[in-house]
């Protein structure tokens, strides 16, 4: 067999295989599903289940909120840490799982569409969370998912992801108010996206320089922080009146 015939069928075996996860092969009713199946997941209650087991049901105790704050402030911080972790897995595994089957995740070079679609299940375990079926549409004020959901956008908003969690210690650490935390942790979001829109504006050098997904990412996380400042509501009244409990401030169930 001649050795140029040979070099070649060798080229054509082992040259690139071909995608078979192009986001383009997902059609409306998969990303129905999809956004479903986040949802569900997001739905889980966990604070409920972690009280049940306890013996108490956690809506009739501290704030009534089955979040991992109230959870904690009730049944201490091992109970925290599960009920936080818990939250924040149920929102970072199912959108960081669906971004690597549709093809989405590890890349800079998403379209409007594919990054709207993406936000789409972000936001779906987040509003599982706060309006969780199964406890008549009552639920948790959606912080640990939140963050869980948006760092499974992975890599275009682990940038504003780390940078919101950043701002929650910080001002935890300063003033203690978990509640305060969450709120400028939530506002940093669009915040951080509307400095990298104008760190596109200024550079065309690197990933940063092509990114027509943030403008749907400033708005979903816009919405994201108007809805965590509407359910914080009665926590800001709280501050402002001086009663809002700080960190380490424990009632005990009864």
């Amino acid at each position: 067999m001649p050795l140029d015939f040979m070099v070649a069928n060798i080229n054509l075996q082992v040259g690139p295989a071909p995608s078979v996860l192009q986001p383009s092969d997902w059609n409306v009713g998969t990303w129905a599903l999809a956004v479903l199946i986040a949802f569900l997941c997001g739905s889980l209650p966990t604070g409920y289940l972690i009280g049940k087991a306890r013996g108490i049901d956690i809506r009739k105790h501290g704030s009534g909120n089955i979040g991992a704050t109230n959870v904690g402030r009730i049944l201490g911080p091992k109970a925290w840490v599960l009920c936080f972790g818990v939250d924040f897995l149920k929102g970072f595994g199912p959108v960081l799982v669906i971004g690597l089957l549709s093809g989405l995740a590890a890349r800079w070079n998403l379209s409007p569409r594919e990054m709207g679609l993406w936000l789409g299940v972000m936001v779906a375990p987040i509003l599982g969370h706060m309006f969780c079926p199964w406890l008549a549409f009552k639920g948790g004020k959606g912080i640990a998912t939140g963050l869980g959901a948006v760092l499974g956008v992975f890599p275009v908003l682990t940038i504003a992801g780390l940078a919101a969690f950043g701002v929650f210690v910080v001002a935890l650490k300063t003033w203690k108010y978990v509640s305060l935390a969450s709120l400028l942790a939530a506002c940093t979001l669009p915040i951080s996206l509307l400095a990298l829109a104008g760190v596109r504006r200024l550079t065309n050098d690197g990933p940063l320089g092509e990114s027509p997904w943030l403008l749907p990412s400033i708005v979903a996380t816009a919405v994201m922080a108007t809805t965590v400042i509407v359910k914080h509501r009665a926590n800001i009244a709280r501050i402002r009146a001086g009663t809002e409990p700080k960190v380490g401030a424990r009632k005990q169930a009864t």
